[in-house]
């Protein structure tokens, strides 16, 4: 399976301090809902039709309070948890596929290159009806997730739907390490380079230098970037901040703002190391949430780079991972944060210096999915600290990107819909690229131009 909807995640902390904190009194009301609670389990364990375990209903109990929250704070079984800790180091064994939930259907957006699924021909479209004989009509994205992945060298069998083909067929793949790779990079032309982030995880900032340093070699010399950041869920926030910190050589990349003193955190960028003799282009969409807001809106307002493409998620809240003692853990909304000129995107995301939809001549066989949802169509989200007016989609869909059980529930950042005229990523065939080029090159024509009429 592909890249997980992780969001903004800051790295774990304990909240206790040293000697014995002071107890504070609990309100009269608190008491009052937590007898109301046990009274509730106990008439339900008393009365249901089936038998019940006190387990299954704490945990129900559990999952619906913080459901109430925002979206995208959830309780972690201890499977969940270790599928978060096995995803932010981008390896785990399963078949090597993207997946969304597309109007109640699994269906693949994409496989990932040289993976069981890359090689057995499953291509982006099929509709996956059944996994392991069992039908996945309404199955959750976590539940898909949890019987695709698997020890090494253990099979799995698909049942597809393709539209080119009348029939139901079957793929049996055997499950292999998948190894995410977060940094893909290539030069386009000679001396303007590309890199695309696929999600913000351990040492995805190392792997950026590398290959910009191998790009830089190849080129003898940038002269333009194109940073791609479109569908890239999220992920780390110190990875964020590394590889914003990348291009700034100065200044606040972002800061925090919760209710706790360690929830306020401010994160600024360094000279050493810092790339920024060529101009850049950011990409980015709807797909574009968290972490990939924070690099977007640093650049920006620091006016490093041009963002180019559509509005992003907009999703402006830090969840923390706070483990408990039985190995499981809370997944909780702690602060919202806010790029370096003091914005919140939340709930309206990072708007592009240049808009640009990703279209395309060539009439499509059918027609695109609609509008994609966004953080500010999901129920109970966090509203923006100044209130400002946040758009709302008309009949929005719900296109989640492939997830793994870190971030259950409705909160999963939406992935682009199917274009098969468009490849992300070539140019030539998105747009969207091939007018970041442009600009790129344009400036240095402009560039050029100043020099010669100062000389």
């Amino acid at each position: 399976m592909g890249v997980a909807a992780l969001g903004v995640l800051l790295a774990v902390f304990f909240s206790g301090r040293g000697g014995v904190d002071r107890v504070q009194a609990v309100p009269k009301e608190s008491y009052e809902g937590l007898e109301t609670f046990t009274n509730i389990l106990a008439i339900v364990q008393k009365n249901y039709v089936d038998d019940v375990q006190t387990k299954q209903l704490i945990e129900g109990a559990i999952n619906g309070m913080l459901a109430a929250l925002d979206p995208h704070s959830a309780y972690l079984t201890p499977d969940l948890y270790k599928e978060l800790q096995v995803d932010t180091k981008g390896s785990f064994g399963g078949l090597g596929i993207e997946i969304t939930n597309r109007n109640g259907v699994l269906t693949v957006v994409s496989p990932i290159e040289d993976t069981p699924a890359y090689r057995a021909g499953i291509k982006a479209g099929d509709m996956i009806m059944k996994i392991e004989g069992e039908f996945t009509k309404d199955m959750s994205l976590v539940d898909a997730v949890k019987k695709m992945r698997g020890p090494k060298d253990t099979k799995v069998t698909l049942t597809l739907k393709r539209e080119s083909m009348p029939e139901l067929f079957d793929v049996t793949l055997m499950r292999e390490v998948i190894k995410i790779q977060s940094v893909k990079s290539k030069m386009l032309e000679k001396g303007y380079a590309y890199i695309r982030l696929t999600q913000f995880q351990e040492r995805t900032d190392d792997d950026c230098e590398r290959a910009l340093k191998a790009l830089d070699k190849e080129a003898g010399g940038l002269q333009g970037l194109v940073l791609d950041l479109r569908n890239d869920p999220g992920g780390l926030l110190t990875q964020a901040v590394k590889i914003s910190d990348l291009f700034l050589d100065s200044g606040m990349i972002v800061y925090t703002d919760g209710r706790l003193e360690n929830q306020k955190q401010k994160y600024f960028a360094h000279k050493p190391g810092t790339w920024s003799d060529f101009p850049m282009v950011v990409l980015v969409n709807a797909g574009s949430a968290s972490a990939s807001e924070i690099v977007a809106g640093a650049l920006q307002d620091h006016k490093r780079a041009l963002v180019l493409g559509t509005t992003t998620f907009g999703k402006g809240s830090v969840q923390t991972i706070l483990p408990l003692d039985d190995s499981s853990a809370l997944r909780l909304t702690t602060a919202r944060y806010f790029t370096p000129n003091g914005r919140s995107i939340q709930a309206t995301g990072i708007v592009p210096d240049i808009t640009l939809e990703q279209t395309t001549l060539a009439k499509a066989d059918k027609p695109l999915p609609g509008p994609l949802l966004r953080e500010a169509d999901l129920p109970r989200h966090l509203h923006h600290p100044k209130g400002e007016k946040i758009r709302k989609n008309v009949e929005p869909r719900e296109p989640e990107s492939e997830v793994t059980p870190s971030a259950p529930g409705p909160g999963q950042t939406p992935s682009e819909g199917i274009n098969p005229n468009i490849k992300e990523g070539e140019l030539g065939a998105d747009p969207q690229l091939d007018h970041a080029l442009e600009l790129l090159k344009s400036w240095q024509v402009f560039k050029t131009f100043v020099a010669r009429r100062e000389g």
